[in-house]
């Protein structure tokens, strides 16, 4: 069962280079968030502020009646083991085995005989699609092997949060599918608090509760899906589309003048694309946590672009959700 994050305030700065500032927002218990970004925004490093890797210049994480960002050492150690961590690369030590790799947290963690210890490496070796592959070393087997093996370790101690920094790196788009569906799945079962740091717009139209934008240093916007899916702030709606004419540029912002000379040439910053059906997880289940589709759109009075809600079979589950939902628990396909 997943807890919830509460960020206050927090500021994080290298020397004179401010990354972020007075940054707040709320992981909702059990719940999949999304963090994006253009590159050199500092993603990353909030994930590592987060789990207490760096300490931020100033504000407070709040977790479990607890604030990580100004604790003793002792209690930040123990705050850690609600976390899971899927690094970039996986972050395999390259001389153990998949097996060894994963059974790691374990042995450094806990006191678990080592027959305690296969039962539950196996468990989330099998999870993630691996059984059958425990013996072979990281560089024997492929990238999206590697990042499953790194989630299973991420697993192990079942951790009550789960912090993926970009998961979809260096992966195809088949394997980036495979991957998304996995962690829908995986937050079905655990119903663990999920924030994925990720560039892959699919992802973040298809997957999360609630997306959240870093940009120029600071939190342009968190919210649910459906508000940053339909939001005409520039950036926001830039970044989701992939669209060049916008606030960012090629290196990190654009100045006034191009900003100005866009606007000149009267760029149209065209008509928002419909909003996908969220993910579903495999199998005859739901998620604890999931929304009806539109549940924030019809709250706010907003209406969605044209066509929104429509699956790849043409299904409208905008119109059509209880009975697709009464028919995805029957197995109905």
């Amino acid at each position: 069962m997943g807890v919830e994050v509460v960020v206050d305030g927090l500021t994080k700065s290298f020397g004179r280079q401010v990354i972020w500032e007075d940054v707040s927002l709320t992981l909702p218990a059990g719940e999949i968030s999304v963090l994006l970004g253009p590159s050199g925004t500092g993603k990353s490093v909030f994930l590592k502020t987060l789990v207490g890797l760096l300490r931020p210049d100033r504000g407070h994480i709040w977790i479990d009646g607890h604030d990580l960002a100004n604790c003793t050492e002792n209690k930040l150690y123990e705050l850690r083991r609600l976390f899971g961590v899927l690094f970039q690369d996986g972050a395999l030590f390259g001389s153990l085995s998949l097996y060894d790799n994963v059974a790691f947290p374990l042995r450094e963690h806990t006191k678990r005989s080592e027959s305690q210890i296969r039962q539950i490496v196996m468990e989330k070796m099998e999870l993630v699609g691996l059984v059958g592959a425990e013996g072979k070393l990281p560089g024997e087997i492929s990238g999206g092997m590697r990042k499953r093996a790194g989630l299973a370790r991420a697993l192990v101690l079942d951790p009550e949060i789960i912090l993926f920094d970009e998961p979809d790196s260096g992966l195809d788009p088949v394997r980036t599918a495979y991957l998304n569906q996995l962690i829908v799945d995986l937050n079905a079962e655990t119903e663990a608090t999920f924030l994925i740091v990720t560039h892959d717009i699919n992802t973040a139209r298809t997957v999360p509760d609630d997306i959240g934008l870093l940009f120029r240093r600071e939190l342009v916007m968190f919210g649910p899906r459906e508000m940053l899916l339909s939001s005409d702030e520039p950036v926001v709606r830039q970044f989701l589309n992939a669209r060049k004419h916008g606030p960012i540029g090629m290196s990190e912002e654009k100045d006034i003048s191009e900003l100005e000379a866009e606007a000149q040439q009267g760029h149209d910053p065209g008509t928002l694309p419909p909003i996908p059906p969220q993910l579903m997880p495999s199998g005859n289940r739901l998620r604890r946590t999931q929304r009806p589709p539109g549940t924030w759109l019809a709250a706010n009075g907003v209406i969605p672009p044209q066509g929104s809600f429509v699956d790849d079979r043409g299904r409208n589950w905008l119109e059509e959700y209880p009975r697709l939902i009464n028919a995805h628990l029957n197995g109905v396909r």
